[in-house]
C-alpha cells in the first residue's frame, strides 16, 4: 500500500505540522513502508500457532496489606493554625 502526497499533507494539516516538500516525500515513503510491513504481517497464516504468553496467565506477587505507619494526625493538627473535625482549614484561594 502506498501513501500519496495528498494523504501526507492532510495528516500533517490535522497534526498541525509544517513539512517541507522533502519531508513530505520522506514521510510518504516511511508510511508506505510501514503499511507494507503491516500488510505482510497480516498475510501470515497464524491459525495453528499457540500464543506464547497471555496477560491473564500472569500472576502478580502482592505484598501483604498491613499498616506500616502510625496515625500522626492529632500530633500534626496540634501545630496547625486551624482545624475542624479532623480537617485542616486553609484560606479560600479561588473566588
Amino acid at each position: 500500500m502506498s501513501i500519496e502526497l495528498a494523504d501526507v499533507e492532510n495528516i500533517a494539516h490535522l497534526a498541525r505540522l509544517h513539512l517541507s516538500d522533502a519531508e513530505k516525500q520522506e514521510a510518504a515513503k516511511s508510511m508506505s513502508n510501514i503499511l507494507g510491513l503491516i500488510d505482510q504481517m497480516q498475510s501470515v497464516d497464524t491459525a495453528n500457532v499457540e500464543p506464547l504468553a497471555h496477560a491473564f496467565d500472569a500472576v502478580q506477587r502482592l505484598r501483604e496489606d498491613v499498616i506500616t505507619e502510625t496515625d500522626h494526625r492529632d500530633e500534626l493538627q496540634e501545630i496547625a493554625p486551624e482545624t475542624e473535625d479532623g480537617l485542616f482549614l486553609v484560606p479560600k484561594v479561588i473566588e
